[in-house]
């Protein structure tokens, strides 16, 4: 499987270090609250995990799944949704948690969507930020590391629905996606 990567960009150990200073800054902010974290189905699977069991505050989980991708390389800038919140969300703090923040679509509807919900405050945090692919408007609140414009694969990203279990993110090699 290993063969697909050109190039490994951030290590197990690259991110284990960089989840647990992400969890302290989010610790810092979010002492004494109990916010609902909410995971993107499926790619945030394993940031997700890793990350909240660094947080020390107590905490509500939920998941949803939202697509703009398909089996594509590139946001075919629809957003649909999968798979919504299993519980309401008015006058909690949200804390929407993905894997890779690109095109900017999906984060764009997803905020506009919660928000009509009336939730106490909303913030993003990303494992991957790809501001140079931005074409929606949006910010994110807390991020990992910030990509270039490199198919990444691996720690939950995934190409077709593979590749999500490798230990490391790493660049794709052009020749598996340019068939």
């Amino acid at each position: 499987m290993h063969e697909v990567v050109e190039k490994i960009l951030f290590s197990e150990d690259q991110l284990r270090e960089r989840i647990k200073g992400l969890a302290a800054e989010i610790t810092r902010d979010y002492k004494g609250r109990r916010p609902l974290m909410v995971a993107i189905l499926k790619g945030s699977v394993l940031f997700f995990s890793d990350l909240i069991r660094e947080l020390d505050f107590n905490l509500e989980i939920d998941f949803m799944s939202i697509s703009s991708y398909g089996n594509g390389v590139k946001s075919s800038g629809e957003v649909k949704m999968i798979k919504d919140l299993d519980g309401k969300i008015e006058g909690k703090d949200v804390i929407i948690v993905e894997d890779i923040v690109d095109s900017g679509y999906t984060m764009k509807y997803l905020t506009q969507l919660l928000s009509a919900r009336n939730p106490a405050s909303i913030k993003i945090c990303t494992l991957l930020d790809k501001p140079s692919r931005r074409e929606a408007e949006i910010s994110v609140d807390y991020k990992g590391f910030e990509v270039g414009n490199e198919f990444v694969v691996g720690y939950g990203l995934d190409y077709a629905g593979s590749y999500r279990n490798l230990p490391y993110i790493g660049i794709l090699k052009r020749s598996v996606y340019e068939k």
